[in-house]
């Protein structure tokens, strides 16, 4: 079992339904603090479970406008131009702008629970415990190192610090977020249909992009989500 306090300037865990316009859920969500550990330690072997969240800090929403593009650069545009032909796989901004507002968090401050389960995957000619995988994320969490940067949901809204501590100090926990609040449906995560667990193909290189999403009806008490009892709950 590992906890951690992350904090940042800003943060966006995108609900699903709102696709033109980005708003974020009030809390985050499993999949995304999933997400932001990937980004200090991952392994095909093992994959993390989310037990509770604490919501520190006061909720503030800001809304902010930007302007982005509204399409990507085309993979095979770039091997075209990468072998030399003639389709240019640049995006004029000025022809494929478009405006649009996100409604984020402010100032946020998390207590993560966690722990890992081993996937059955493993390295070739080596064996798995979960020991070695503790170790590794024990010493990377104690030394502040990552692969990439971690972020809270979206990748332009950086972890301003990771800190690993023993407990979580629920006095720290702001006055606005005493009692029960209701969180409504959030999304909980994805479950990829061929998943190896579930088929044992351990040899299969390639996977399909087909998943289902799996929702949740949380609480917050008193600023802290027991989301492994949820979970539990709906079977997830």
């Amino acid at each position: 079992m590992f906890r951690i306090i992350v904090d940042a300037d800003y943060a966006c865990f995108t609900r699903p339904e709102c696709k033109v316009e980005r708003a974020s859920y009030l809390t985050p969500t499993p999949s995304a603090l999933v997400g932001m550990l990937k980004s200090i330690y991952w392994k095909p072997a093992i994959r993390y479970v989310i037990d509770k969240i604490v919501v520190f800090n006061e909720i503030k929403l800001a809304s902010v406008r930007r302007n982005e593009v509204k399409s990507k650069v085309l993979l095979s545009a770039v091997k075209n131009k990468m072998n030399g032909g003639d389709k240019d796989p640049a995006i004029l901004t000025r022809e494929s702008i478009n405006q649009r507002s996100t409604l984020l968090l402010k100032d946020v401050k998390y207590g993560v629970e966690f722990h890992f389960e081993l996937t059955g995957i493993r390295s070739e000619g080596g064996k798995e415990c979960d020991g070695k995988h503790a170790e590794i994320l024990g010493r990377r969490l104690d030394k502040g190192q990552c692969f990439r940067q971690p972020c809270m949901g979206c990748r332009e809204f950086p972890v301003r610090s990771v800190l690993r501590v023993k407990d979580f100090d629920l006095s720290d926990v702001h006055e606005s977020l005493k009692g029960d609040t209701d969180l409504g449906t959030m999304l909980y995560g994805l479950k990829f249909h061929d998943d190896p667990r579930i088929r044992e193909e351990w040899d299969k290189k390639y996977f399909s992009d087909s998943v289902d999403a799996f929702f949740y009806h949380p609480h917050m008490i008193d600023g802290v989500i027991d989301v492994a009892a949820y979970a539990k709950e709906a079977g997830l």
